[in-house]
């Protein structure tokens, strides 16, 4: 498996925009610590994010992951344009010339989509930590490890992602093309939630059915952290309302996720077997 991924790795490092846009990715990460310098200082007025309680413990833990997982778009793209470069180069067909099997080859792109995922995921840690760790009010280490469980759900996330811009990649077999699909994918969600909700469905019950689909059941696995925020609840409670939302994760949440990663690497490798390449 390290020969296969080190294949990989050699294939988008010689690869001038997808080294840009891993760089740009990873740069984009680190920049949330500009968040800390943010200041206001207009007459009376002065505000300064890091003292918001954004960087505290263990709340930086759901605001990061959140916040990073944006900026998934950009390793979607390399990802997308892997499979399109083996297309447009023959790579690919050299590969399972030199002896390489279809299942290998799915195998190494998959591989790929962890080891993005599992980089991306340390790479949040590290730089929540330190953060944590300058910023935070609370550095006891019990309040330190608590909701350490984004992370590994941040990982899923990722993965489940990059697994479904996988199988666009090889579906669609152009990059442009693969990236306007999940496009137009994230928008037929979108209007499908409204039909259901127009006309058939209460909204409690069209929550439950988009659950099941893939873009909206990853996106559910990390709630927005906004409404935590101190903040937040103060002018709510001014107002004389109540935020209490439930931020958890639940098992049969990731596992929809799990499911539809599994599927789609199934379905890339099924695609892969049935072309004549």
């Amino acid at each position: 498996m390290i020969r296969l991924l080190q294949i990989e790795f050699i294939k988008l490092w010689n690869n001038r925009a997808s080294k840009v846009l891993i760089i740009s990715y990873f740069a984009l990460l680190t920049s949330i610590a500009l968040f800390a310098a943010i200041k206001f200082d207009i007459g009376p007025v002065q505000f300064h994010l890091a003292d918001q309680g954004i960087f505290n413990f263990p709340y930086i833990w759901h605001f990061n992951t959140f916040i990073t997982a944006f900026f998934k778009l950009f390793l979607a793209i390399v990802i997308v344009s892997m499979m399109s470069n083996e297309y447009s180069n023959k790579t690919i067909k050299q590969n399972l010339i030199d002896g390489l099997s279809k299942k290998e080859f799915i195998l190494s792109k998959f591989l790929t989509v962890i080891s993005f995922s599992l980089i991306s995921t340390i790479f949040v840690f590290v730089v929540s930590l330190i953060l944590g760790l300058v910023y935070s009010d609370y550095n006891e280490f019990v309040i330190i490890v608590t909701d350490l469980k984004f992370l590994p759900i941040f990982f899923i996330k990722l993965m489940g992602f990059f697994s479904f811009c996988l199988f666009l990649g090889i579906l669609v077999k152009r990059s442009a093309f693969a990236l306007g699909f999940l496009i137009l994918w994230q928008v037929f969600e979108g209007i499908f939630r409204g039909i259901l909700r127009w006309k058939f469905f209460d909204e409690e019950t069209t929550d439950i059915i988009m659950n099941f689909f893939p873009l909206q059941s990853m996106f559910n696995l990390i709630k927005e952290p906004f409404s935590r925020l101190g903040a937040v609840q103060s002018v709510a409670h001014q107002i004389g309302t109540e935020v209490a939302l439930n931020y958890n994760t639940y098992w049969y949440e990731v596992l929809i996720v799990l499911v539809w990663t599994a599927l789609f690497v199934y379905l890339s490798y099924g695609l892969l077997k049935k072309r004549d390449l």
